[in-house]
């Protein structure tokens, strides 16, 4: 990540994700949003062994939605696709997929929530408050410890930003720009599964 400015790329491609959200069609494209969320895949990278599990699910979710882009146009069209097949909750399918994405980046969500309001220099009790609020309640107990096992090798936040090239101040001012921007698109996506009352806790 050498002189790049990852939380800037994601703060704006979630930004752009927004707009479309708040436009007047409404419509969020497969291959934007796609786009966007491969960006946040080297966060969970940078989080180590603790995230391990979910940047491998993570990624494969996000590969797999970025192939659906070559067919399909947007988040909407996908879930119809998947409502009509009859395959929405099977294993492997678009529609679960994006709801293990939308997990992802809620998951990053509150995250950056805790590092903003959260002093000192230790990112255990922010990872542990997302991890607990999104991921916690779909795993079964073996996830579950080895993720309170991984806690501890967690990186400082000073390791975190510097990895992330950037200073505190900045860091923060993007995490924010990021949590503002994400949150209209997580209602969208829970939205478009409860509309269909397809639910989202599964």
């Amino acid at each position: 990540m050498a002189n790049e400015k990852p939380l800037r790329k994601i703060a704006e491609a979630f930004e752009e994700l927004e707009a479309a959200v708040n436009s007047q069609t409404g419509e969020v494209e497969v291959a934007r949003f796609s786009q966007a969320c491969s960006l946040v895949s080297p966060l969970f990278g940078c989080l180590g062994i603790a995230f391990k599990f979910a940047e491998m699910d993570y990624v494969a979710k996000v590969h797999d939605l970025a192939e659906a882009s070559k067919s399909i146009s947007t988040l909407h069209v996908l879930l119809e696709k998947d409502v009509e097949a009859g395959c929405v909750r099977k294993a492997g399918s678009h529609s679960r997929n994006l709801l293990r994405v939308k997990r992802g980046i809620d998951m990053v969500k509150v995250l950056f929530e805790q590092i903003i309001v959260t002093k000192g220099n230790s990112l255990k009790d922010p990872a542990s408050k997302a991890y607990q609020q999104v991921f916690a309640p779909h795993h079964g107990w073996v996830i579950r410890k080895a993720v309170a096992a991984g806690m501890y090798a967690l990186p400082t936040k000073e390791q975190l930003l510097n990895k992330l090239n950037e200073d505190e101040t900045s860091a923060k001012a993007q995490m924010q720009n990021y949590v503002a921007a994400s949150a209209p698109l997580i209602l969208y996506i829970d939205k478009l599964f409860q509309t269909r009352n397809l639910g989202v806790d599964w």
